[in-house]
């Protein structure tokens, strides 16, 4: 819709990977009707254009003009979705969801709705997924779930889980919420493990432990014990879903300097704190 009226190619106004001339506009009003929830668009001025394989690329590009004028979320719409695709996108939402919580642009504002959204994130996605007497009301929450993760993504930035995500997308045919659910659990440990080494009073330990006694419901004996106890929940999450490893969809050990290579886009420069290289390559080894 942004670029409907041009009259030429998308490619001559995108930056890094076209010509990237400026489009003075108008662009097309358009209605956001999502039928996932997942990616929280809806609510956001990013569109995302890629191309899959060894030159491969998957940019994002923002514009107030790409922001829907009216967004129609209506949970009954995900009824059809398959269990896989709800796992998918629901785990793209919660990672969007705790990178806005713990993102150095984190504000009160995201906060109040990171908060809400984890929290109706717990309370449905399960029931949405398993599809039994109370999914419809799953549904729903789950459906909030990813509008809120849209506004906090717009407004704070994600982490190291979206930065990995566009190298992995535009070089292997691997669906983002995919990604995004297989490497959250590896992700967060490897940000826990550097802040407690590099950044010991950051206040993103402090979140992760909030979402530690948040998504688990329980209390713990300190911070520590419940930073890990999210890594833990995070990893079972992983085994239940049965999210697939990198290696399914053809990643191999010898293209992870590639992959690191390329990630430090745009959702980098949000994580709670810069991951050596080392770092990130241990987050895809232990997904290989």
């Amino acid at each position: 819709a942004g670029l409907l009226r041009t009259g030429t190619s998308v490619m001559d106004h995108l930056e890094g990977v076209g010509r990237g001339l400026p489009y003075p506009g108008p662009a097309v009003p358009f209605v956001a009707v999502p039928t996932t929830a997942g990616t929280g668009s809806e609510a956001t001025k990013n569109a995302v254009l890629s191309r899959r394989g060894p030159d491969g690329f998957k940019k994002s590009f923002r514009d107030e003009r790409l922001v829907a004028r009216v967004a129609l979320v209506d949970p009954e719409l995900l009824a059809s979705c398959p269990p896989e695709l709800l796992a998918a996108n629901g785990m793209d939402a919660f990672t969007q969801l705790l990178e806005s919580w713990v993102s150095r642009r984190a504000s009160p504002f995201t906060d109040a709705l990171a908060s809400a959204g984890l929290q109706a994130f717990r309370d449905g996605f399960w029931a949405a997924w398993e599809g039994g007497a109370e999914a419809a009301e799953g549904r729903a929450r789950l459906a909030w779930a990813s509008l809120a993760s849209g506004i906090t993504l717009a407004q704070a930035g994600l982490g190291s889980v979206h930065g990995l995500a566009s190298p992995l997308g535009a070089f292997f045919p691997i669906p983002h919420g995919v990604v995004c659910g297989t490497l959250v659990a590896e992700a967060t440990r490897a940000n826990i493990a550097a802040l407690r080494e590099r950044e010991p009073d950051n206040p993103a330990l402090t979140r992760y432990a909030e979402a530690g006694v948040l998504l688990s419901g329980r209390l713990f004996r300190d911070a520590r014990e419940a930073q890990d106890a999210l890594v833990t929940l995070l990893r079972e999450w992983t085994e239940r879903l049965r999210l697939p490893r990198l290696s399914a969809f053809g990643m191999r050990e010898e293209d992870i300097d590639r992959v690191v290579a390329n990630c430090r886009g745009g959702s980098m420069q949000t994580n709670p704190l810069v991951l050596e290289d080392a770092e990130l390559a241990q987050v895809l080894r232990a997904r290989l």
